[in-house]
């Protein structure tokens, strides 16, 4: 069983910036692979971004291609994403994923573990 704890969520302006955090616990040697997913209001999760824990390029969603940066620190089972240039179409709650064997990034249903989710606001 894996934890994943997110952290670093909040409000903000359009323009501006955000890191959230994930730190996983529990059997993360399992763990192929970890990325965010964000839903909004009345709307289904859509990937965000998601990186192998053993390398390779990341993933990221066309919408926040050159604004948001995906990264790993694997001595701390942590993943963060760095959010740039926050619009208010960027509000939800943004959920921290992580999966053993992930073979479509954009599926749900790849990732095992799932975090408790993190509001992040983008006010215009």
């Amino acid at each position: 069983q894996v934890t994943l704890v997110e952290s670093g969520g909040g409000l903000v302006q359009a323009g501006g910036s955000l890191r959230l955090s994930c730190a996983a616990s529990g059997r993360t040697s399992s763990i192929y692979a970890m990325g965010w997913f964000r839903q909004a209001p009345g709307k289904e999760r859509h990937i965000v971004a998601a990186i192998t824990w053993r390398g390779g390029s990341p993933y990221y969603a066309d919408s926040v291609k050159g604004r948001f940066t995906i990264s790993r620190e694997n001595a701390k089972n942590t993943v963060y994403l760095q959010m740039n240039s926050l619009k208010p179409e960027d509000t939800a709650v943004y959920y921290c994923v992580a999966g053993v064997n992930v073979r479509n990034w954009n599926r749900p249903e790849e990732y095992s573990y799932w975090g408790q989710g993190t509001q992040v606001t983008v006010s215009s």
